[in-house]
This record gives C-alpha cells, sequence and structure tokens, in this order.
C-alpha cells in the first residue's frame, strides 16, 4: 500500500505534529545537504531551524529540487519544497520553506533497517518461558532480527510464537516488548513488533533510526531517491577545476578560500582559446566569473558556454551583481548553478563545489 500523502489537511497535519516535536529534517538539494529542526507552522509555509549562516542559506539553498525528509511514526517522508525568504520563530533565525504538495514514503513497501548499530545485547524469553540471550543484527520501526548466541534446541523457538524482548538502542531507547517471530533460520530469526511500536517510544526510534538511514545514505554518497552525492572528505585528482576570469584578484581569493580540499585552481582569460582548450583537457569543474550582466558580458558568456562540451559542468559566480540577473544569466550559460559570491564567503560555497564534482564525476 502506497503510504504517500496528497491530501493538504493531512500535510499540514504531519509537519503540524513535526513542529510541536522539534522533529528532525533534512534540507536537501542536489549537492549538499543539511541537518536541521521544524520550529513553527503558518498559513503557506512552515519554518525550519536556520543553523547555518544566513546569506549561505540564501544562495546555497536556492535550488529548484530544494527536498525535505524527515520521521514520522514508522514512516520517512519527503517532499518537494522551496525556500521562500528567512525568518524567525520560537526566538530562533529560520528558514521559511514552502509546504509540499505531496509527502512521499520512500520506504513504504519495507521499513528501513538500521544495520550499523553496534553491539547491542538482547535479552529475550522461548515459548518455553525460558530467557535467553542474543544480539541485535538490526532494527526498523516495525520489527528485528536477531542473532542466538547459542543453537536452538528442538521446538525451542518456532515461527509465529510470541515472545518478549527487551533491550537499547542509542543508549537512552529502551525497548520492553512482544514481538512475532516471523522466519528462523539456523541462529537467526526475525520478529516484527506486537502490538506495533506507538507514542513516545515509537518517536524515539523512528528519529534513531532516520539519522541512521542518513549516515549510511552518506557513507554511500547519495541520497535517497535523488542519487544525491553527500560533499565529505577530500575530491582532490577527480577533475580539474578552472575559474575563467579576467581577475587575479577573485584566483587568489577562490584559492585560498578552496586550498586542501578541492583540486588547485587554476585560471583562465574569458577567451574563446580558453573555452577550446579545456573542451580538449578533460573533466573539470568550470566556474565562469560573471562581474556584469550586461549585454556584452551576456553574449561573451554564451559563446563561451558554448564552446564547451555539454558534460562540463558551469558554475555562474557573481561578484557585484544582482542575484536574480546572474540565476538568469546561469539559466542562458546552461550552468549548474549561480553564486553570488560574498565579500566574506562562508563554508557554503566549498561545500557545492565539493557536491558538484562528486556529482558529476562520481569516477
Amino acid at each position: 500500500m502506497d503510504a504517500s500523502i496528497r491530501n493538504e489537511g493531512l500535510i499540514r497535519e504531519v509537519l503540524d505534529h513535526a513542529c510541536e516535536h522539534s522533529e528532525i529534517v533534512i534540507i536537501s538539494t542536489p549537492y549538499m545537504r543539511f541537518e536541521s529542526s521544524f520550529l513553527r507552522l503558518e498559513e503557506g509555509l512552515v519554518h525550519c531551524h536556520a543553523n547555518m549562516d544566513l546569506e549561505d542559506a540564501k544562495y546555497g539553498l536556492r535550488s529548484p529540487e530544494l527536498k525535505i525528509r524527515f520521521p514520522h511514526a514508522e514512516h520517512f517522508y519527503e517532499g518537494a519544497t522551496k525556500l521562500l525568504g528567512l525568518g524567525r520563530a520560537k526566538g530562533r533565525p529560520s528558514l521559511q520553506l514552502g509546504i509540499p504538495i505531496t509527502l512521499e514514503d520512500g520506504d513504504y513497501r519495507r521499513a528501513y533497517r538500521a544495520e550499523r548499530i553496534g553491539r547491542v545485547p538482547v535479552t529475550f524469553s522461548t515459548r518455553k518461558y525460558e530467557l535467553l540471550m542474543g544480539s541485535l543484527i538490526n532494527i526498523s520501526t516495525t520489527g528485528l532480527r536477531l542473532f542466538l548466541n547459542r543453537t536452538y534446541e528442538e521446538d525451542e523457538l518456532l515461527v509465529d510464537d510470541m515472545i518478549h524482548v527487551a533491550f537499547t538502542v542509542g543508549g537512552t531507547i529502551y525497548i520492553n516488548t512482544k514481538v512475532k517471530v516471523r522466519y528462523i533460520k539456523e541462529k537467526v530469526f526475525g520478529a516484527e513488533f506486537r502490538p506495533p511500536l506507538d507514542g513516545q517510544l515509537l518517536e524515539d526510534l523512528a528519529r534513531w533510526v532516520f539519522q541512521k538511514r542518513e549516515e549510511d545514505l552518506l557513507a554511500m554518497g547519495r541520497s535517497a531517491g535523488q542519487g544525491e552525492t553527500v560533499p565529505s572528505g577530500e575530491v582532490r585528482g577527480s577533475a580539474a577545476l578552472v575559474l575563467v576570469s579576467s581577475s587575479n584578484e577573485l584566483g587568489d581569493q577562490l584559492s585560498a578560500l578552496l586550498a586542501s580540499d578541492l583540486p588547485p585552481l587554476r585560471r583562465l582569460p574569458q577567451t574563446i582559446q580558453s573555452a577550446r582548450d579545456l573542451a580538449s583537457a578533460g573533466p573539470a569543474l568550470v566556474l565562469f566569473h560573471v562581474d556584469s550582466t550586461s549585454w556584452e558580458t551576456r553574449r561573451r558568456l554564451k559563446a563561451l558556454a558554448e564552446a564547451l562540451p555539454a558534460t562540463l559542468p558551469i558554475v555562474a559566480l557573481g561578484t557585484g551583481v544582482d542575484s536574480g540577473q546572474l540565476a538568469e544569466l546561469g539559466t542562458e550559460i546552461r550552468a549548474v548553478w549561480s553564486y553570488p559570491l560574498q565579500p566574506t564567503p562562508g563554508s557554503i560555497f566549498p561545500r557545492l563545489l565539493r557536491g558538484i564534482f562528486r556529482k558529476h564525476f562520481p569516477d
């Protein structure tokens, strides 16, 4: 059964519950992700904590593919949104995000199972009311898998048995409940919570499993449903990083800003010959410097972009120009992102470039 929500009233009900409980939320673009929390629901928008520099949020989250992901009961919902503005809610700086038209439950066919859980001992009973010890293999919001520390005796544990389990995950989430055995194979058995978990226990477990899933997605370098690559670690040597600009000062500024976790920056002049050299030089992330949105600048940058292979991602990097006009020019030159560089850049711009590298040059 598809657990997606398309009813506006139900979507607001889910978001209202998330705000009431300050639920964790992942805000992501194809190139970056941010962990935040819900604050307040209003007419037409929802507030999330702006736990990053506000200027960085303003320019780092303006993506047509902006999404939010968060846990709710046994579901992990995801929905498309957009950044409407910056504000305050509950005395904290906030991101004002549009309310999704649809909330998709990507895990409705089978609840996500957290595998990387460390060593978790479990006490459980058998059908003969004997206490045994096992180890937790994985867990979801609907069930678990256990490893028995010794071999089963005949008829000691059978499919459809109702048994009692007790264990602690995450250091603080104590689960003491009944489960129904669904399958047995050698020393391993799987079971589902009966009755299903609810209330605060379900919320706490869902949040913990959701965080484990996000950690797994980070480790795999992708994001649920998006193929999102995640900016972590070095990407040196994966491809070239080229600034197409006539400004030596900008080249020096970026070299200092991006040093150590990106390929060395190379600067080329804004000439057709530079574009031709790039076209034959192999993979590269190309930064087009935009210091004017005049007709002449637009014509020159469009000609340079057309001389590059479509496989080379372009970032329109603006200085001293209007952000709206920069975004318009970025569309004209098929830029994957348009970013107005501030006089004192924050940490978002290097993260953005790392995400673009991993998205377009996965090897």
